[in-house]
């Protein structure tokens, strides 16, 4: 039987989602879990694929793994997390065909990306527009061989959120630094230091170039990954044992903002 997994993660302390030697990634945790639990045997013979990877110290709600198992049984979120750290966890299940591929058969992706900084929303809202619909964003990614340039950005949201200016995307597939230097982008043009002409340039890449830094991958959350016909099972149990260690990371990241403000506020006194 084919099992598809819903997977979020805290990125901070990984160096991101796929696998690596002798570094700790989400994908080596959870091979260990599946592994320990005798739910696959190996990776190539589950046919392990997920849906794609995210960088160092970049977030996950909706990130999706599929493998085959002959203990669907044991393949649930509940019994997975028993053996993950806590800033890992699966908290959906699907029974999916035979031949399903969550990297191929996504039909969209969608990110939110937290800019820590109250930009001009009216500028970032035409500037959003412009994004929007099919693009060659050479401009705006990090090539990767034999990868076309082209996306379908299908909405780009932004709003304001107390200070911090709040970015979500959809589109049907992200190239490597994408959203993160959109987000660069977005944050030069909210403050003053570029224009909506820039931008404009920017995605005519045959004519104008200009390299843009990814702004820091903390920011960045992979949302959803959407696909038709499937029937998520949400484990209720796993979403409450995971909401309570949230708000202890809550809790212990609230006492350090207090601390760091603090320090600052004598260092800078």
């Amino acid at each position: 039987m084919r099992i598809a997994l819903k997977v979020g993660y805290i990125g901070t302390n990984y160096h991101g989602f796929q696998t690596q030697p002798d570094v700790r990634t989400i994908e080596g945790e959870l091979f260990s879990s599946l592994l320990k639990l005798d739910i696959i045997k190996n990776l190539h013979e589950a046919n392990y694929i997920a849906s794609g990877r995210t960088d160092k110290g970049v977030h996950a709600l909706g990130q999706v793994i599929a493998f085959d198992t002959t203990r669907p049984g044991l393949a649930i979120p509940g019994a997975i997390n028993s053996n993950l750290p806590k800033t890992i966890w699966t908290w959906a299940r699907a029974q999916v065909s035979d031949d399903f591929d969550p990297r191929r058969f996504a039909k969209y992706r969608e990110y939110m990306y937290i800019i820590p900084e109250k930009l001009d929303i009216s500028i970032l809202n035409s500037a959003s527009g412009l994004i929007e619909g099919r693009h060659d964003f050479s401009n705006f990614i990090t090539p990767e061989k034999e990868r076309s340039s082209s996306t379908i950005v299908y909405y780009l949201n932004i709003r304001i959120l107390g200070e911090f200016t709040i970015m979500e995307i959809r589109a049907d597939h992200f190239l490597w630094h994408m959203i993160r230097k959109i987000a660069t982008a977005f944050k030069l043009i909210g403050n003053g230091k570029r224009d909506i002409q820039w931008l404009e340039n920017m995605l005519l890449p045959c004519e104008f170039h200009e390299a843009l830094e990814p702004a820091p991958a903390n920011g960045l959350i992979l949302k959803n990954v959407g696909y038709t016909d499937i029937d998520w099972k949400e484990d209720a149990y796993a979403r409450k044992k995971v909401s309570q260690n949230l708000e202890d990371e809550f809790l212990y990241h609230s006492v350090m903002a207090q601390i760091l403000t603090e320090i600052r506020k004598n260092m800078t006194s």
